[in-house]
């Protein structure tokens, strides 16, 4: 069982699910250049920007509630540059002070055994927390820049081009942009391409339709970058 809504911290998503109640395969959480802090059956983790798809056992009936901050936002909430997060998993105490993360670990057990509906209830503390920290942080999310290098890759533009866009030179785009999404532009684009390939596919749009309209030269390259990101062929990904 999954769902989600849209959060109100900005440019986030609340999401809520609960895993079959017997033993499933490993499922396959692709990279979205996002960032993740997560409740899961009691404890609190933070899913870094991944560059390849996370494989996940989950222990039947486990329950989860995270909040998802957008590409380039994650940095603000969390108090560290997305690269020293880039394909990790890590305590919420490993960044935040642990008396912190105790307070709130309690608040969201709390909530999780007074509602029914796990989700927006627990959720609702997460929020009320992330919107603390990014009202005080001292690592303000640079909205022109995240702005301006996610519209460039979404529609394809070279890395010159929206370097000339933010008005920095090349070499230090990219070191910006490995603090606020966990690695470069370029990196970016593939994995931001992927993910509206494979919301295509599953969408019932045919592969060759999505190879053109998502931006691949082909077919066959929409086949090599899918695969490249996620370790396994596109049909496999909308069974």
């Amino acid at each position: 069982m999954y769902g989600e809504r849209v959060s109100r911290v900005p440019d986030a998503v609340l999401w809520w699910s609960t895993a079959p109640g017997s033993a499933t395969p490993g499922r396959r959480v692709l990279p979205d250049g996002c960032m993740d802090v997560i409740w899961a059956d009691g404890a609190l983790l933070v899913a870094g920007p991944d560059t390849a798809a996370h494989v996940v056992t989950d222990r039947p009936g486990a329950r989860y509630v995270g909040l998802r901050f957008g590409p380039g936002t994650g940095p603000a909430i969390f108090g560290v540059p997305a690269r020293e997060l880039r394909d990790l998993r890590v305590p919420l105490d490993d960044l935040w002070p642990g008396a912190e993360v105790r307070r709130l670990t309690e608040r969201a057990g709390e909530a999780a055994d007074a509602r029914p509906v796990l989700g927006p209830a627990l959720g609702a503390v997460l929020e009320e927390e992330a919107a603390r920290r990014l009202g005080a942080t001292h690592r303000p999310v640079d909205t022109a820049l995240v702005g301006c290098v996610v519209e460039g890759v979404r529609a394809g533009r070279p890395v010159a081009r929206i370097a000339a866009d933010t008005g920095i030179g090349e070499r230090r785009l990219h070191r910006r942009c490995l603090d606020a999404f966990g690695y470069g532009p370029r990196t970016l684009g593939r994995i931001l391409r992927m993910n509206r390939a494979v919301d295509l596919a599953r969408g019932g749009t045919p592969p060759a339709t999505v190879a053109a309209v998502a931006g691949y030269a082909d077919q066959a390259h929409l086949s090599r970058e899918v695969r490249s990101l996620t370790g396994v062929p596109l049909g496999a990904l909308i069974r």
